[in-house]
């Protein structure tokens, strides 16, 4: 048994805030979760009690809770969000009015007024700010008036100033006489003289747990002193925490801790009463009724079925898509099928023509809507566990919401265009029959959609269930295989899958009483009975009078599938809140850096300078329509000197992160932005080329996920530093590099140990923020830009990545790195500071130590317990929770910016060689001019870097880098076993399924069609295909994406090394696949037809391959990337030339381009040619022949007479082809184009 809290004794009186803190990893959220009753797990024991008002657990009295991430619907209001809410939670004895009253109290209470009727937002369409989203649901918990309210790390992600704000709210609702408990990670100065109570974790255990104010004392009496001018929680975490970045320090800090411990223990026993005086009662059973009133079932069903009509026509493109997907298939299959001919050939396309409506558009409709539903079911999750709605209500809302939208309409559209396109009777029961049909095919995807999300609720894991769903219908519904020759122990799976009773009644209501052009004379001619409607739904194996009772039975799964999901949302919970397993943050390389500090003068260093630099953005809408210009920074004047850390602070929107991009030429156009930067940069004076930017500057970006989980530390390095370093260098001298970086950077110890991710356990957080600085500074760029590098990181470890920091820049290199909350010790670091309000305006810009003083100044004193850092964000920060307090704040702010403005004006005015001579010389001026004389260069522009001493920084030739790639690339695979599993299986799955329903062939009529079935079965390889690159390149893809912004290697290598990689598990796998199809299938056993099998598996999964590169380049949402291919693949399916044996010209054109049509007229062929036919009485005809006798005449049925040897040199072709088009996309869109070259030579007038 692992002990995750140890002995916590509290208590918390109503009206109170308390606060959670210790470092990660100390079991804060455990501690919360345990109290709230969220931790369900049966591996769990707990001893000890919690309880509310004397009484155990949590049902006792109202509670709510506020988890860490915001779950809102971002097409709502905040104002709607809250009434919707309201709606929900509150008792059903409650007037609407009332409600009303509630929800407007709440958005006061929380001072929400200025942005209620803004709509939430997300990343594509912004809309509340991040502090806004955490109020708004901290708003909604409000609502049901709990008297506890438990939050699990409240100020996650919020700047320190919106963070503040928070807390200032949570105090005051405390004041009305609730119990507030919140964990939290790094409480700033002002936020700790808010808290009234405090419960300090170390390790599971307390180390101090009652009145804030008794705190400090505390651990006074205990010898630790708090200093002045530091922040009281930073403190004791610091004191609680075991340091181990050598083991002389985790000796000596977990002595300490385990005293601390130990002291607490003591001083508990004495003011804490037993246990045992507690009434415990029967703990869970009960649930307080009044505590847990709620809307009911008719409630729920109208609100939610008005928030979803709401979402749903406030999201036009969700809804334009299903219509326009319903108008185009429609079309498609319409023109495909268009005006079917009454012959042999007109009735097989006929089957064809049904089977398209039944089949594929059911399917697109069933992954469309499992991508939209895993967008929406995080909303239920969370009501869901909060009591305040039912799986029931949510599922038929969503139905009924979206009945006139979508599941009338949509099915309407397609069936009036492709039944009337199509040519099929023009009959007024037949059509009405033909929609009925479609309107329930159409409820049965959304629902068994719904029961997909039920089941696994990301569509990574929904998906797979769809397809395979699928893969059962397609096999199972008579079309491919004809349901009388199924074998046995597969047959009855026909009576399971729906998909073969809506087939069969379109080919009911289609065939039934029906005459087709007999060229022998009318329906009572014997040698017409190959065209009588009987005979053919004979011939495919369906009942006679078969119209009615397969819709009763479709309208049986409608209500199955949601009785399903309504089961499945009830019993497969997502427990949201268990306590995460985070990544241990403890940086145990800390403290081991071999750095070598050289003096500025010694190395040839360089000082960037910005002069009137400014940046704009100018964007079109969807339609082209040009916006506005959007001003991203107002010009900024700022020097970052050579061997300090130069800082860029300011609040989110401030445009820190752009100026960094812009400085690092990182900005990327694309076809709707472009990016207009203007004004001066310039290196010691000199304005630099793009390529000796690009040359001396490093980038590290604000996430690791560049890094390759299934890498070690040194091998991260080392293969880094063979794509990186110059080609000139040999192996052993880019190893030694890479030896030397990492000792360099601390990283000795942990060398060897996995990068991990969320899936292999590895490195600690600050450990992967080390390595993704060590990758950088390999190339020892003179200039290295950072993206907040400490954020997520816990108070030691960045501390310890900012003492690398400084390490680099003694190094005589020039850092330049934003900085989102700054620790009041990480301040002190801190060499020049340029300080951004929001909207890109500069407030200051100067010496670090300088900053206090200037805003003295002008009137802003800093108090001594307040953090530099914190004091500075505040006083360029627009508080927006009450209408004083915001107009107070942007006089501030424009006044803080106006100053700014006449200092630098003033400054400016003189002649440049006068410049610095105007501001009162210090002597670490005079000293760092001189260096700057001696340093700038006697010539205003710097053409190539070796005029810096630098080398230039090419990418590496392909002959240097795929060699790495593939060795990479080797062992990033076979270290995860789950890629090499989705490379190998999908293939051999799929052709397991084939052998088990078609095997063994015989060789009576009903063959025909199973022979033809089973060609046409090898275009869903196109599928596996897509899928198989879905699996796996999209991450390979974002690593590229981040080592291509570095320059280090091209697209012909990266995709090269790609195709590589995955060539030789496609080969193994069509191989099988050509044992169990052909030699298992029974088709002809010959050498011939086994490879040309193999190869055209292998060409349709290539080309499958490819179509995912171009759709995963093109889009960055996997999800939609593979909605898209299913419809360009499902097209490509049914124009194989079985299906509709007579197209268009249109289609047979564009048929040329498919690999399916290439791969089936190749196997067809050799599976046929030899083959003769017989059949039992009844199909024969008058003449006493079978209809069909050779499998020559099948080929000139279908048209797939042809040479399978053009076929398939064509398919070879293809292969080739589609993997150069998927290069040629991913070259462009990795090009930085010329438009942004123009701009360029703006900046540098």
């Amino acid at each position: 048994m692992k002990p995750l809290l140890n002995a916590v004794n509290a208590d918390l009186q109503p009206g109170t805030l308390t606060a959670i803190i210790g470092g990660s990893g100390s079991g804060k959220t455990t501690l919360l979760n345990t109290v709230a009753e969220r931790v369900l797990s049966s591996r769990l024991s707990q001893e000890g009690a919690v309880t509310f008002n004397g009484k155990v657990g949590v049902h006792n009295v109202r509670a709510a809770y506020v988890m860490q991430q915001d779950i809102l619907l971002p097409t709502l209001t905040v104002r709607e969000t809250l009434r919707y809410s309201a709606d929900l939670r509150l008792p059903p004895s409650t007037t609407a009015e009332e409600r009303h009253r509630v929800v407007e109290e709440v958005i006061l209470e929380l001072g929400l007024k200025e942005c209620a009727d803004t709509r939430i937002g997300n990343s594509q369409h912004h809309g509340c700010s991040g502090g806004e989203k955490r109020r708004t649901s901290i708003g909604v918990q409000l609502l049901a008036n709990p008297s506890v309210l438990f939050l699990d790390e409240p100020t996650t992600g919020l700047d320190a100033t919106s963070a503040y704000q928070l807390v200032r709210t949570l105090k005051t609702l405390a004041q009305k006489g609730r119990t507030i408990i919140t964990t939290i990670h790094q409480p700033r100065s002002e936020i700790w003289d808010l808290f009234d109570n405090l419960i300090v974790l170390t390790k599971g255990s307390p180390v101090f747990s009652g009145a804030i104010k008794d705190a400090v004392p505390w651990f006074a009496d205990l010898g630790f002193q708090l200093p002045p001018f530091v922040n009281p929680a930073e403190f004791i975490i610091d004191i609680a925490a075991v340091d181990n970045r050598t083991p002389e320090l985790e000796q000596e800090t977990s002595a300490k801790v385990e005293r601390l411990k130990s002291a607490w223990n003591e001083a508990t026993q004495k003011r804490h009463r037993p246990l045992d005086t507690v009434d415990v009662g029967d703990g869970k059973k009960k649930k307080d009724k009044k505590a847990e009133e709620h809307a009911g079932f008719v409630r729920q069903l109208t609100v939610l079925t008005d928030r979803t009509l709401k979402v749903t026509y406030r999201d036009p493109l969700g809804m334009a898509a299903t219509l326009t997907e319903a108008i185009f298939m429609g079309l498609v299959c319409g023109y495909l099928f268009f005006d079917l001919g009454r012959d042999q050939a007109g009735i097989r396309s006929r089957q064809g023509g049904l089977y398209t409506a039944a089949g594929l558009q059911g399917y697109l409709i069933l992954i469309f809507e499992v991508y939209r539903m895993t967008f929406d079911i995080p909303t239920f999750d969370r009501e869901n566990s909060e009591g305040c709605v039912d799986a029931l209500p949510f599922v038929l809302s969503r139905r009924i919401a979206r009945m006139v939208t979508e599941d009338v309409a949509a099915p309407f559209l397609f069936s009036v265009i492709f039944y009337f396109m199509a040519g099929f009777d023009r009959d007024v029961e037949k059509f009405f029959t033909f929609f009925a049909i479609t309107l329930l095919n159409q409820y049965i995807a959304v629902t068994c959609a719904m029961t997909c999300v039920a089941t696994v609720r990301h569509f990574a894991g929904a998906s797979v269930i769809a397809n395979l769903v699928f893969t059962l219908q397609s096999m199972a519904c008579g079309m491919f295989i004809n349901v009388n020759s199924l074998p046995v122990y597969v047959r009855w799976l026909k009576w399971l899958t729906y998909t073969f009773y809506v087939f069969s009644a379109y080919c009911g209501n289609e065939f039934e009483g029906s005459f087709y052009d007999c060229p022998f004379g009318n329906e009572s001619d014997p040698r017409c009975k190959q065209y009588t409607g009987s005979y053919v739904m004979a011939s495919l194996g369906f009942p006679t009078a078969w119209v009615a009772k397969p819709i009763l039975v479709c309208l049986a799964f409608v209500i199955f599938f949601v009785v399903l999901s309504v089961i499945g949302l009830h019993i497969l919970k997502v427990e949201m809140t268990i306590a995460r397993a985070r990544v241990s943050d403890t940086d145990l390389s800390a403290g081991k850096e071999k750095m070598t500090a050289r003096s500025v003068a010694d190395v040839r260093a360089i000082d960037l300078e910005l002069n009137q630099f400014s940046l704009a953005l100018d964007k079109r809408t969807q339609l082209g329509k040009k916006l506005p210009t959007k001003t991203i920074l107002n010009p900024v004047n700022a020097t970052f000197s050579a061997g300090v850390l130069n800082v860029i602070m300011g609040p989110s929107g401030s445009g820190k992160t752009s100026l960094l991009n812009s400085m690092a030429l990182r900005l990327r156009n694309s076809v709707g932005t472009k990016y207009r930067p203007a004004g001066k940069l310039t290196f010691n004076g000199a304005v630099p080329s793009d390529s000796v930017i690009r040359s001396v500057c490093s980038y590290v970006c604000q996430d690791d996920d560049a890094l390759l989980p299934s890498l070690t530390v040194r091998e991260t390095l080392r293969f880094a530093a063979g794509l990186r370093l110059p080609s000139f260098m040999s192996k052993e001298e880019k190893n030694r590099r890479a030896e030397d970086v990492l000792l360099k950077m601390g990283l000795k110890d942990c060398a060897d140990n996995l990068i991990g991710g969320e899936l292999v356990k590895g490195i600690s957080g600050g450990e992967k923020r080390r390595v993704s600085i060590a990758v950088q500074v390999l190339t020892d760029p003179r200039i290295l830009l950072l993206d907040e590098p400490t954020s997520g990181l816990d108070a030691f470890t960045a501390n310890s990545i900012m003492e690398v920091l400084q390490g680099l820049a003694n190094e005589g290199r020039t850092l330049i790195l934003t900085i989102h909350q700054a620790r009041s010790d990480l301040f002190r670091e801190f060499g020049n500071v340029l300080l951004l309000a929001r909207g890109g305006s500069q407030v200051y810009s100067g010496p670090g130590k300088d900053m206090l003083g200037y805003l003295a100044r002008h009137g802003y004193e800093c108090p001594t317990h307040t953090n530099p850092a914190d004091f500075a964000l505040d006083m360029i920060t627009i508080d927006l929770q009450q209408e004083g307090r915001e107009l107070e704040s942007r006089k501030r702010v424009q006044k803080l910016i106006d100053h700014w403005k006449e200092e630098s004006s003033s400054t400016n005015e003189k002649p440049a060689g006068t410049r610095d001579e105007s501001i009162k010389d210090t002597p670490e001026q005079h000293n760092s001019q001189n260096t700057t004389h001696r340093r700038s260069f006697n010539k205003a522009n710097l053409s190539t870097p070796a005029e810096l001493g630098a080398l230039i920084r090419k990418r590496a030739p392909i002959t240097t880098s795929l060699p790495l790639l593939l060795h990479r690339a080797t062992i990033n695979t076979y270290r995860q076993p789950e890629l090499i599993v989705a490379r190998l299986m999908q293939v051999i799955g799929l052709a397991l399924v084939l052998a088990l329903f078609f095997a063994p062939f015989d060789n009576d009529y009903y063959s025909v069609q199973n022979r033809m079935g089973f060609v046409q079965e090898i275009g869903a390889f196109y599928f596996v295909g897509m899928l198989q690159n879905t699996a796996i390149y999209p991450n390979e893809r974002d690593v590229f994406y981040r080592e291509d912004d570095d320059g280090v290697y091209s697209v012909h290598a990266f995709l090269a090394a790609y195709t590589i990689l995955e060539v030789p598990f496609e080969i193994i796998s069509c191989m099988i696949f050509g044992v169990l199809g052909v030699i298992a299938v029974d088709l002809p056993r010959t050498a011939t037809l086994y490879f040309v099998s193999v190869f055209a598996c292998f060409g349709i999964v290539s080309c499958g391959e490819s179509l995912g590169i171009m759709f995963n380049t093109l889009f960055g949402h996997t999800g939609f990337a593979v909605n898209i291919m299913g419809v360009f693949l499902a097209l490509a399916n049914t124009m194989a030339g079985i299906l509709s044996i007579d197209m268009p010209e249109l289609f047979k054109a564009f048929n040329y381009l498919s690999p399916i049509r290439y791969g089936t007229r190749a196997v067809a062929p050799y599976s046929l040619r030899d083959i003769t036919f017989t059949c039992n009485e009844e199909q024969r005809l008058q003449n006493g022949k079978c209809p069909i006798e050779t499998g020559q005449q099948v080929l000139e049925l279908y048209n797939f007479d042809v040479d399978p040897v053009v076929n398939v040199a064509c398919l070879a072709a293809c292969v080739v082809v589609y993997r150069l088009l998927a290069w040629g996309l991913l070259k462009i869109a990795r090009t930085h184009w010329k438009g942004r070259k123009k701009s360029d030579e703006s900046v540098k007038e």
